[in-house]
């Protein structure tokens, strides 16, 4: 019954996606642990044409939150940041998540890896580019 409650307070709470708006990857409050993760090089955080999700991104926030395990969380707020890279290629690599909540950031992160499909890349002067996408994921129990 706990993880019924937990998972609609989930996704009827403030549930927030967003892309970042850093001019470069250094700005991120993560960086430092971005860069022993992932591979940084020529990643972009602004292109001229953002990488899409099939269906756009509200496909992507509901083919995630079926990939979301429900998970017992203990804290009343849950403050996760998903970043991971979407290649020339279309492919997603390098997923990440931090937060406060250890359980909830692996959590996000399986997610995300379960979703084993192809985006249109984001472009630069017309051509493909490497982009760091990043979401936050915020809960805030009552």
């Amino acid at each position: 019954m706990k993880k019924i409650i937990l998972f609609s307070a989930f996704f009827f709470s403030t549930f927030l996606f967003s892309q970042s708006e850093y001019g470069s990857v250094s700005q991120l409050p993560d960086y430092e642990i971005l860069k022993k993760k992932m591979k940084l090089e020529d990643v972009v955080t602004k292109a001229d044409t953002a990488p899409e999700f099939p269906g756009g991104i509200e496909n992507f926030k509901r083919q995630f939150a079926e990939k979301m395990d429900i998970i017992n969380v203990k804290s009343k707020n849950i403050d996760t940041r998903v970043y991971f890279i979407v290649e020339k290629n279309g492919y997603v690599r390098f997923v990440t998540a931090t937060g406060s909540d250890k359980k909830h950031s692996d959590a996000a992160e399986l997610a995300v890896r379960r979703l084993f499909i192809k985006w249109k890349p984001a472009t630069v002067n017309g051509e493909p580019v490497r982009y760091l996408y990043t979401f936050p994921l915020t809960l805030k129990k009552s």
